[in-house]
Parts: C-alpha cells; sequence; structure tokens
C-alpha cells in the first residue's frame, strides 16, 4: 500500500544533493508517504468512508548558522527543485542562530532491530463494516443505550530521512483502530462514555463484541450522578486519567521548556520530585509498542531511559537545538516521548481502593488545567465516590485542584500497569487534592 524504501530514499537523496549544489552547508529531508481507511457508524448505520493517501516532503537547508524549513506535497522533480532554490534563498536571508546544527555525527542511529511495528494485512471496508456492526449490535444489548457513534481505521505509512552528514535511514509502521461511543438515558438523565482498541496489527484488535458491551457499561455506570460538597480528599485516578500526569511531566521535563525556563521543573535534575517509590521509563524499543521508534525525526538513536529513579528526576527530553542551550547531549527525544510508563507498584487495584475509608474515583477530567509554569492543576471532573473499596454511587460537576509539586510527593501507584497506549500509567491515588462541589 505505502511506496517502499528505494522510492522514498532517492527523493531524499536528490534534495540533498541539489541543496549542496546550491550552496547548503547542511541540509536533511524527510519524504513521507502514508495511506489511511476511515469507516464511521452511528446508530448502526454507516455515516461515512473515506480513504486518504498523502507523498510529502521536508526540507531543512543550512548555510553555517542560518537555518530554513519548507515542505510540500508535489514530489515531481521540476517541483522539488524549486522549493530546494526557495529554501537555499530563505536561508541566505535567516539571522543567525548559534544554537543550529545538524546532530553530532556519534549521535545517530547506526543498528536497527527489527520491532514489528507493520503489519501488511489489509482490512476490507466490507469486513470493516461488519466489525462496527458487531460492535454497535453489542453497545445496544442494554436497553438504557439510546445512541451510539463507532468507527474503524486502519493506516499504512513509511519515510525515508536523510542527512547531509550520511545519514539515511526509515522505516514502516502500521496502526489499527476502532473506538466506540455509548449514550445512555434513564428520565431525564443522559450519560456517555466510550471503549477502544488501537494496536500495530490487526490480530491484536480486541473483539468488537468486547468494545461494544464496554463502552455501553461504562456508560450505564455514570447514569444519575449525585453532586457533593466541597472537601479535601484522596482521589483515584483511572488509568485512562492518570496517564495524563506522566504526560504533564513529559511536557515539563522537554528541553525547550527547561531551556525557556517555562516549566515547574527547571533546575530540578537529581532532586527529589516524586515519592521514593516512584519509578518512570521511556523505553522506545518495546516489540509492537505503539510509541516505538527507532531514532528520533533527527535521526538520533533511542534508548532506553530511566527518567526518574526512586523519585529523582534523573533526565530532561534533549534534542539537538535545546541540548546545546543546555549544554546537553541529545538523548534522541526531539519527538518527545516514545512508550512512557511508570513502573508498577505493589499494591493490587482492589487494595488501592481500601486504603481509604472514602475516597473519590475519577473516570473523566473535563479542561486543559495544567499550569507548566508554576505546576498548578484545575480541571473539572466525573467520577464515582468510593466506600471501604465499593462503588457506591457516580458523581458529576466537580473540580480537582493541587500543584504537581504536591500531587508528585503525594503518589501511590497500583500493580495493574498495561501497554495500552504510548503513555501508560497504573490506578493512581493521590492523597489529599482539594475538590470543589456543590
Amino acid at each position: 500500500m505505502v511506496k517502499d524504501q528505494n522510492h522514498l530514499e532517492k527523493t531524499a537523496s536528490f534534495c540533498l544533493d541539489f541543496a549542496k549544489k546550491l550552496g547548503a552547508t547542511d541540509s536533511t529531508a524527510l519524504v513521507t508517504h502514508s495511506v489511511s481507511e476511515t469507516v464511521n457508524f452511528r446508530n448502526k448505520k454507516l455515516d461515512e468512508s473515506e480513504r486518504s493517501d498523502n507523498l510529502g516532503i521536508t526540507l531543512t537547508t543550512y548555510i553555517g548558522k542560518k537555518k530554513s524549513s519548507i515542505s510540500s506535497s508535489n514530489l515531481t522533480e521540476n517541483n522539488i527543485k524549486t522549493l530546494i532554490e526557495r529554501c537555499i534563498e530563505t536561508t541566505k536571508i535567516t539571522p543567525e542562530d548559534e544554537f543550529n546544527s545538524l546532530p553530532d555525527k556519534d549521535l545517530l542511529a547506526k543498528e536497527i532491530n527489527d520491532l514489528n511495528l507493520y503489519d501488511d494485512d489489509h482490512i476490507e471496508n466490507d469486513e470493516k463494516i461488519e466489525y462496527l456492526k458487531e460492535v454497535e449490535d453489542s453497545a445496544f444489548e442494554k436497553k438504557e443505550i439510546i445512541n451510539t457513534e463507532s468507527g474503524f481505521s486502519e493506516s499504512k505509512s513509511n519515510f525515508i530521512l536523510a542527512n547531509s552528514d550520511g545519514f539515511l535511514n526509515g522505516y514502516k509502521s502500521s496502526s489499527f483502530s476502532a473506538s466506540c461511543v455509548a449514550v445512555a438515558k434513564v428520565s431525564n438523565n443522559m450519560e456517555r462514555d466510550y471503549e477502544f482498541t488501537n494496536v500495530c496489527h490487526l490480530n491484536d484488535m480486541s473483539k468488537p463484541k468486547q468494545i461494544g458491551r464496554m463502552a455501553a457499561k461504562k456508560t450505564i455506570q455514570k447514569l444519575n450522578p449525585q453532586k457533593i460538597e466541597s472537601e479535601k480528599i484522596s482521589i483515584i485516578f483511572d488509568r485512562r486519567i492518570s496517564k495524563g500526569i506522566l504526560s504533564t511531566f513529559a511536557s515539563a521535563i522537554s528541553s525547550s521548556s527547561i531551556a525557556r525556563g517555562t516549566s515547574f521543573l527547571k533546575d530540578k535534575m537529581n532532586e527529589d520530585i516524586f515519592a521514593k517509590s516512584i519509578n518512570i521509563f521511556d523505553k522506545p524499543d518495546i516489540v509492537k509498542g505503539l510509541g516505538s521508534r527507532y531514532f528520533d525525526s533527527e535521526g538520533v538513536k533511542t534508548e532506553e531511559l530511566k527518567l526518574v529513579d526512586d523519585g529523582v528526576l534523573k533526565h530532561y527530553l534533549v534534542d539537538t537545538y535545546n541540548g546545546k542551550k543546555l549544554n546537553l547531549k541529545s538523548n534522541g527525544r526531539r519527538d518527545g516521548t516514545s512508550n512512557l510508563f511508570f513502573e508498577k507498584g505493589s499494591i493490587s487495584y482492589q487494595d488501592l481502593l481500601k486504603l481509604n475509608k472514602r475516597t473519590l474515583y475519577i473516570t473523566e477530567t473535563i479542561g486543559h488545567g495544567s499550569n507548566l509554569v508554576t505546576g498548578d492543576y484545575s480541571v473539572g471532573a466525573t467520577g464515582f465516590v468510593v466506600e471501604n473499596g465499593v462503588f457506591k454511587y457516580p458523581i458529576s460537576e466537580i473540580t480537582i485542584a493541587g500543584n504537581f509539586k504536591d500531587i508528585f510527593k503525594n503518589i501511590t501507584i497500583a500493580d495493574d500497569l498495561e501497554f495500552k497506549y504510548s503513555t501508560n500509567s497504573p490506578t493512581m491515588l493521590i492523597e489529599g487534592m482539594v475538590v470543589a462541589g456543590k
């Protein structure tokens, strides 16, 4: 479905050669091809079906410490020549920046071990439709479900990255995903929730009945929520939500945020920022991992990083440009994290629920309430009241707040880690958060 490596390599090499001929002291070329097919259903009827086929190039040229980039989806030879000419002319009039450069040669990826990120299997649209029919039929088994929306997507991609220091490599990847959003109604109350599957290989997808029934179950559980009073209480984040804590952490340790001084974790290297029991890994070499990669978008090799070791911050996410500002070498994180996760804890999910007589279990947050400069956190939320480990009733219209400096120090992690996303976390308990209710 996607163009082979040789075709992409020839285009990338042509770009580098022509850029050098026109006066570039260094250059990079990224040539990509992706194909995707999507089918959407609504209330057991086909809603839309579409296919996209994208071929593109991004060229970056350097003249000394001057740098500029240009992109196009027109890969004819004449257009590519015109693009390179424009890029060179733009580079000439761009101000110098002392930190502009290609990555150090010794950091570039050389050996690539197969991580099984590509599946050549293809599922026809008729089969996608049958899959979604079964998803929605399963959701509608519950009488409370009045509306559904589901989708099935298949995508394949290939790319080549090349630079004037001799790097020339790329790889294929694939993705198969399906989801179901269900709406339930009882009396005048309506709620919605979802379930999904997202994998590299077709045969690893969840069964359609599993998706539909789980979407319905999660939605029905939220019906007839109650309002609660404001209080300070321990909060349990469902795995879907606790991974967001990791995402905020990753943003706070990006070298761009650190270099700009806009992160609450600046100057915190080798300091205790989490509870002693917390370890955080970024592992790019997980077989079939949704975030797995062989190198970053600069060609720098990616290796496993233990970002937090017994609560201590050990690494930032460093790219070439901001690394030079911080006097640090790139660790292959030009594109951020790969497969980021909390190491699983030592307490079971059930025991975590019982740690306090009364807790709030959060299944959904609303809004983007993370301030990376101050570390303040405040979001709307819905979930459940848990008493003595038992889910009592759903709640809604609350706001939970705290500061990440305190949140990180008061985390307890369960042992139920699973790799469902590129960023993953076990169920998480955070002591002493502020809840604003009615």
